[in-house]
């Protein structure tokens, strides 16, 4: 079991979500955060002010699946949030230890 951290911008997540449904994915967790990469954040005025901005608002999904779907759930991330442009975002996978649903007490893939 592997889980999947994604941070892409947040233009993105309707399409990624919409995406990931069509493939059967039914679990998702969103967070909204905040960070910069080789971007470096950007410079606005504000009343006059040059400010720069260097921690950009992105999105930041979390989704557990079996081995045997990696690969799938992965490249439909990479499709559908890729604008080409820079800040599209990564893709992180860690390994899952162990998964329990509360609810039924189910552990391991049953419980994703």
């Amino acid at each position: 079991m592997k889980l999947i951290t994604a941070i892409i911008k947040t233009t993105k997540v309707d399409s990624v979500k919409d995406a990931l449904a069509k493939i059967g994915v039914t679990g998702i967790t969103l967070s909204e955060v905040k960070g910069f990469g080789r971007q470096k954040g950007h410079k606005e005025v504000y009343r006059g002010t040059e400010i720069e901005v260097s921690f950009l608002p992105k999105s930041k999904l979390e989704i557990a699946v079996t081995d045997e779907h990696l690969d799938k759930v992965i490249k439909t991330i990479e499709k559908s949030a890729k604008t080409d442009q820079i800040g599209d975002g990564k893709i992180f996978v860690t390994d899952l230890s162990k998964v329990i649903r509360i609810r039924t007490g189910e552990s391991g893939p049953e419980a994703i």
